[in-house]
């Protein structure tokens, strides 16, 4: 990831209109038809409105890019030369892979970031994945296979279930039973008293969609084993499992223990280009690799994003820690902040995060707050949040907080100034478009 100078540098942003990052991927699957130009009334009016989508996704990454402060970089806000000069910068320290040869449908370099991860978690094999989703479809097919159950045991609001178009159930034909629909994860109880079988159940560590939260550590030993009792075997969906270990109190090895397979990625907090591995028993991971082939993964070449995850394994994992124990600086500094301002409902969640990301949700449109954050960064060169959404009742937003290592030399007392700045500018779109302040 480039320093923040390189990510500061000139907020031009009208040539970035092309690049997608995952805060803006729901904006390009939005169903509308892409119209030709014949003429049609309708035709044009899509091409002025994707006009005006291309026109205001410059202007955020212009913003974006132009801030001096930011809370987190993202590494989309890079250009295409800027990773590749910082690939090129950190490869020769990482342990030799500098030095090997590229990979061929996934030895060498690849091979090296496989056997990391299982060391780093405890296991005996990992395999690489291009995809968390593909990973995670290739675990669940290969566990009903082998307890011979296709029922699996998932929350409502995992990533499963909300951000994988239900592939273990339409590529697999697997079937889902809930446990909870509470959001947090299940409890012991709730997995004994489920009243059908299930073959596996699948955690999602920490629950992203809940607000990330993760269940206390006797309360998650206790999930584990009535899932045994069951004679089931648990997955976790560990994309974000790295940022985990201090609200447990407990290392990778040890939190990985608890399951049978376990899925990481490396682009979600350790800054990586793509990818995941799947780690677990040897004979599974033999088996998943096999699937993973068939599944269309066994790509010729990955050496950049094997080099990218090595270094964020290097270099964001012992940051994590850190990350997480700011965070609560900067949620209650947020949560002190909105009240003081007499916003009539807030809320920052969870109060005190249980890593280092977590969830803010204030009673104005989603768009008034786009618009307010985007003036923010245009006018004082600050990013403070991203996107807003209403996935609630109307006019309810949350958008999701991430804090990294911009966010360490922030005092509380700034991100009071910040939010302050940013309820201003709130207050001047409400205005500007007529409605009162909520």
């Amino acid at each position: 990831m480039a320093d923040k100078g390189d990510v500061v540098d000139a907020a031009d942003g009208a040539d970035e209109v092309g690049v997608v990052d995952e805060l803006e991927g729901a904006e390009q699957a939005d169903g509308t038809e892409d119209s030709a130009d014949d003429g049609t009334e309708d035709g044009a009016e899509d091409g002025a409105e994707d006009g005006a989508e291309q026109a205001a996704r410059a202007r955020r990454r212009a913003a974006w890019r132009g801030s001096g402060r930011a809370l987190a970089w993202d590494p989309a806000e890079q250009r295409i030369g800027e990773r590749l000069a910082d690939l090129t910068a950190v490869a020769p320290d990482l342990d030799g892979a500098h030095d090997d040869w590229v990979d061929v449908y996934g030895d060498g370099v690849v091979e090296r970031l496989e056997r990391r991860v299982a060391d780093l978690l405890g296991m005996e094999a990992a395999a690489f994945f291009p995809t968390g989703t593909m990973a995670q479809q290739v675990a669940l097919r290969a566990w009903a296979g082998r307890t011979g159950n296709p029922v699996v045991a998932v929350h409502p609001l995992a990533h499963l279930e909300v951000h994988e178009r239900d592939a273990y159930l339409t590529v697999s034909g697997l079937r889902a039973v809930r446990p909870t629909t509470q959001p947090r994860l299940p409890t012991a109880d709730e997995i004994r008293d489920l009243d059908e079988p299930f073959g596996t159940i699948a955690l999602e560590l920490p629950l992203r969609d809940a607000g990330f939260v993760l269940p206390e550590w006797d309360d998650l030993v206790a999930v584990v084993a009535a899932a045994r009792e069951r004679e089931a075997v648990v997955h976790f969906d560990g994309a974000r499992l790295w940022e985990s270990t201090t609200h447990f109190g407990r290392g990778l090895p040890e939190i990985a223990a608890l399951a049978d397979t376990v899925y990481v990625s490396f682009y979600k907090s350790l800054g990586g280009i793509a990818g995941a591995a799947l780690a677990g028993p040897e004979t599974l991971i033999a088996e998943a690799a096999a699937w993973r082939h068939r599944y269309g993964g066994q790509l010729f070449q990955q050496w950049p994003t094997a080099l990218a995850a090595l270094a964020g394994l290097d270099r964001e994992l012992p940051r994590l820690p850190s990350y997480v124990a700011h965070a609560a600086v900067v949620a209650r500094a947020m949560r002190e902040a909105f009240t003081a301002a007499g916003v009539a409902w807030s809320r920052v969640h969870p109060e005190v995060p249980h890593t280092h990301q977590f969830q803010v949700w204030l009673p104005y449109p989603a768009r008034v707050l786009d618009e307010a954050g985007i003036r923010l960064a245009e006018e004082t060169r600050t990013t403070l949040f991203r996107r807003w959404s209403e996935p609630g009742p109307p006019g309810l937003a949350v958008s999701e907080v991430t804090v990294a290592a911009p966010a360490l030399d922030w005092t509380a007392e700034e991100v009071t100034e910040a939010v302050a700045a940013f309820l201003t500018r709130v207050r001047a779109v409400l205005a500007e478009d007529g409605e009162g302040d909520g």
